[in-house]
């Protein structure tokens, strides 16, 4: 009942000994998430929180089997944990940091090309499969397991979609945010992509905001499948004044006019089930039964 981790996923942090990963990686600890080690470089072969420390991503691995690592670290150092983790072999990424410079998240989409790594953020809450394993910052107690998957790009109206879930008397099978970030690692599709082949997952809930193209992306992979599971999507921003420059690339290119209800119409068009209110998806959920 999970995509990308579950409980047997072994997890690394990078950045491991600092305030925050300390809090957070406790927490995750305590939530039964099986971390095995953290790297931070001139630490190695001491202990944080009772787990190794490593200098170097490549030492991790070879000595814990680690496949996925979970960043703590500012966003200038991101590019060079990424990429470390990527050279590792790493399978999973999670960067939590928000205000990674734009070039250096061209450079990572590039480097990542070719590799088995798959990263989420950044500037995400993370990804939690519920019961088993948390990579992030989400708020563990609001979770529980399920077959609901949601995706979201707005952080936190991701714990709201989870809500949504429990009042329609649902749980969650994995919960990920992607980021609010105007780049970022995976997106709607390769989520989407992978709460349709797992098999406890019934139905899914997409939460996309306004600024660029990747609702409508995500529509048109949606639209042309053959087999679908049923998506209802929320898309935030429909406060914003029309023509509103976000600075996204997909406004620039369009010169900004990308309105929510542009969105919208290609998600409903795709056949995806649209509310115009947040606090609406409980009551498509129990339609759907």
């Amino acid at each position: 009942m999970s995509v990308f981790v579950n409980k047997e996923t072994k997890v690394l942090c990078q950045g491991i000994t600092g305030t925050q990963a300390s809090f957070h990686i406790q927490r995750s600890l305590d939530y039964g998430t099986k971390v095995v080690g953290g790297v931070t470089p001139g630490k190695g072969g001491t202990l944080h929180l009772n787990l190794p420390v490593f200098d170097t991503v490549k030492e991790a691995v070879a000595e814990t089997g680690a496949t996925a690592s979970v960043l703590y670290v500012p966003a200038k150092a991101v590019k060079s944990a990424v990429k470390e983790a990527a050279d590792a072999g790493m399978e999973l990424v999670v960067s939590i940091a928000d205000g990674v410079p734009l070039k250096d998240m061209l450079e990572i989409k590039q480097l990542l090309k070719g590799t088995k790594t798959r990263l989420i953020g950044p500037n995400t809450p993370g990804i939690i499969t519920p019961g088993e394993a948390r990579l992030g910052i989400f708020p563990e107690n609001i979770h529980n397991p399920g077959r609901i998957g949601i995706v979201s790009r707005s952080s936190t109206l991701t714990y709201e979609a989870v809500l949504e879930t429990k009042r329609a008397g649902e749980g969650q099978s994995t919960v990920i945010g992607l980021g609010d970030d105007v780049l970022i690692g995976m997106d709607f599709i390769d989520t989407l992509t992978a709460f349709h082949n797992d098999a406890q997952t019934d139905a899914i809930i997409m939460i996309g905001q306004l600024g660029g193209a990747f609702e409508e992306v995500a529509a048109a992979w949606y639209k042309q499948l053959e087999h679908k599971k049923p998506v209802i999507a929320f898309v935030a921003g429909n406060a914003v004044p029309f023509g509103h420059k976000m600075g996204y690339a997909g406004d620039i290119i369009t010169k900004g006019y990308i309105s929510v209800q542009d969105k919208k119409d290609a998600l409903s068009d795709a056949g995806i089930i649209v509310v115009d209110h947040i606090n609406d998806i409980h009551l498509k959920l129990a339609g759907l039964k």
